[in-house]
């Protein structure tokens, strides 16, 4: 892009900044993307690592977004996995600085930045140069409410529902973390959000409406939910036959599509369970071995060679009929597919909203952090999905016979416990749906923040 012959002298800046986690680039995308069809005269740069660029550089993107670098933050960010905790010190001490280089060199002036909740420094550095910030938080609004009021958990041993707009929680249910480093800066960044300007909630309102309203009390800036922030511009504008026109290959792009065509409607399980954390090994040789032997279709997102020797033995061909294995899928497109019956998810939070967009029941099996409080909310508060584990810990092995006879009743379409499950998971599908439709509460969140923003001097930077 050449923003001295295709860019209006007076703009609208929004620069973009978020973790560089897939988990949280994923929904600010998405919500840039929203954000640029809302308002094509907003210029919108997006920051990322130098690596992250090279992940997601060459994916389709509107023409008034472009890609903003800094430096990563450790020889590989691909690495963090090993040593999280000092990824996460590295991001929270090493990114001001050149964000802060970057965005002198910038040739427009920046109306507002939207930054991760995670990025503890952003809000104190925008005050600083005052610029407008809104707060990105990417995981529920539970999730958030919980950590901003962590002391009085620490305090009480318990979370006092009339001031959070909770339901009862129990301590098992909390978020669990690596180390105490990790939940300090989680707590460090919710507490910053009292600096900024806006707090945007990736979450549906109607799906936590107390908390939300619980949380505009709190703070004196607005507290906007605006999700599902997850791809479904792209899955309403992509038919599936179109999408699944392939010649049968395992190795044309989209197979898995044209698989899940022939099969019959709601008796494929997806099983995935994210892009970074895992599960042990012994566990996962539970979790494959107890889902073929119940006898289910399935679509497993395998990654690993570990994985992938478990399936060595033909599974995984274009041309077998109970089960597929792929390495990645377009998972809203998968669990938006009619044949898909059920998620066996590690409930991180855009996985989450993606099966509840698209009313897919959930098997819920939580790795750490946020996804512990998730499962919560997908059984028991939005009673959606079904635990796989009775208790929480990574010690804790279930059985391939327990997961056997888990997936078998849980894929059981004719069963009571089922049909009530998925006419509750259409209900909230409708939720998700109607919150993003014409006058709808995250679209009517959407319009008031860009109207806001817009309405902020923005003009071109001298030189």
């Amino acid at each position: 892009m050449n923003p001295a012959r295709t860019e209006p002298t007076n703009v609208c800046h929004v620069v973009a900044l978020p973790y560089p986690g897939r988990g949280h680039i994923n929904p600010m995308m998405n919500l840039c993307k929203l954000l640029a069809s809302k308002q094509p005269e907003i210029l919108i740069t997006f920051v990322v690592t130098e690596e992250w660029l090279g992940f997601i550089g060459s994916e389709p993107k509107p023409d008034n977004i472009r890609f903003g670098t800094i430096p990563n933050v450790i020889p590989s960010e691909l690495g963090r996995a090993k040593d999280f905790s000092g990824f996460v010190e590295a991001v929270a001490t090493k990114t001001e600085a050149p964000f802060g280089e970057l965005l002198d060199r910038l040739e427009y002036q920046v109306t507002a930045i939207i930054a991760d909740t995670y990025l503890v420094w952003v809000a104190g550095f925008g005050n600083r140069r005052n610029i407008p910030v809104a707060s990105l938080w990417t995981m529920s609004a539970s999730v958030f409410s919980i950590l901003h009021h962590f002391h009085l958990l620490e305090k009480n041993g318990h979370f006092p529902v009339e001031l959070s707009g909770l339901p009862p929680t129990r301590l098992a249910n909390l978020p669990t973390t690596f180390s105490k480093q990790t939940l300090h800066r989680a707590l460090e960044g919710v507490e910053e959000v009292s600096k900024a300007q806006y707090l945007l909630c990736t979450s549906v309102y109607e799906l936590e409406s107390q908390v939300i309203d619980s949380l505009q009390v709190e703070f004196p800036f607005p507290v906007y939910a605006i999700g599902p922030t997850i791809p479904y511009f792209q899955v309403l504008n992509q038919s599936a036959s179109a999408a699944s026109t392939t010649t049968g290959l395992i190795n044309t792009p989209n197979y898995y599509l044209q698989w899940l065509d022939s099969q019959p409607a709601g008796s494929v399980l997806y099983v995935s369970l994210g892009s970074f954390l895992s599960v042990s090994s012994t566990q996962m040789d539970e979790i494959v071995a107890g889902v073929r032997n119940s006898g289910v279709r399935f679509l497993f997102v395998a990654r690993g060679e570990h994985l992938t020797d478990l399936f060595k033995d033909g599974c995984g061909n274009i041309d077998d009929q109970m089960g597929i294995v792929v390495p990645w899928c377009d998972q809203l497109r998968v669990l938006s597919h009619s044949s898909v019956g059920g998620f066996w998810t590690h409930c991180g939070f855009n996985s989450t909203l993606e099966a509840l967009y698209a009313g897919v029941p959930m098997l819920t099996f939580p790795i750490i952090l946020d996804q512990v409080p998730n499962s919560k909310q997908i059984a028991e508060d939005w009673k959606v999905g079904w635990r796989v584990k009775r208790e929480t810990g990574s010690d804790y092995l279930v059985s391939k016979e327990e997961i056997s006879e888990l997936v078998m009743r849980f894929m059981d379409s004719d069963s009571d416990d089922k049909k009530e499950l998925k006419k509750r998971a259409r209900e909230i599908q409708e939720f998700c749906q109607v919150a993003i439709s014409e006058g709808g509460s995250s679209d009517t969140n959407l319009d008031v923040f860009v109207k806001d923003i817009i309405s902020k001097s923005c003009s071109y930077k001298s030189t």
